[in-house]
């Protein structure tokens, strides 16, 4: 008998698979293409195997809640530091140091090297420049009126929607008809009451 196609992504490595791919942003239709199946095959797979499915929400609630932190951050302002930085070269003293320190880490490590080898080993990995911070600078970045707007309309829509709803009460009179029953020569004689010609 065949093994179901499903049960790859059942174990520990698929499903880490398919969490990273939800967290990364991919649609269900995306993930299913990944995968090699129809979305509805995917969906089917998330009602009968709840691993599948939770690791496909656990994928996607991070990513929402990153979105969301990020939305709250700009809809409220916030302080980020930005750091400076400068590439130097190593001083010749620094550098023979740190290649000898490599050169001894590496002869302890393998014992059967050879000089040549130990010495290709700390050239190769020992760099001749490096990354040095100049400085910090702590910038505030004011609250951003749009996504205040779309946060508050979402979290609060009776307060912020852009249209309110106002309900009429009172009663009709029940001699009325509605406009669609009303024939020509009806509608004609209420249009001159309304505009003042009733003469004509």
């Amino acid at each position: 008998m065949a093994r179901g196609k499903y049960q790859e992504w059942l174990n520990d490595e698929g499903l880490l698979k398919l969490q990273g791919w939800a967290r990364d942003g991919l649609t269900d239709e995306q993930i299913a293409h990944n995968i090699g199946i129809r979305r509805e095959t995917l969906y089917d797979w998330e009602n009968k195997y709840s691993n599948i499915s939770n690791a496909l929400k656990k994928g996607k609630e991070v990513v929402d809640r990153e979105v969301e932190n990020s939305l709250f951050k700009r809809a409220t302002g916030y302080v980020t530091v930005d750091h400076q930085y400068k590439v130097v070269d190593l001083d010749d003293d620094v550098l023979w140091a740190r290649r000898n320190k490599a050169k001894n880490e590496y002869k302890l490590k393998h014992p059967e090297a050879t000089d040549e080898e130990i010495k290709e080993y700390a050239y190769d990995h020992v760099p001749t420049r490096e990354r040095i911070e100049l400085g910090q600078n702590e910038r505030t970045v004011p609250p951003d009126t749009t996504a205040a707007i779309f946060w508050l309309k979402n979290r609060k829509p009776n307060e912020w929607r852009d249209r309110k709803e106002t309900q009429l009460s009172g009663s009709l009179d029940t001699n009325t008809r509605p406009l669609e029953q009303i024939d020509d020569k009806k509608l004609s004689e209420l249009e001159r009451k309304l505009t003042g010609d009733e003469g004509t």
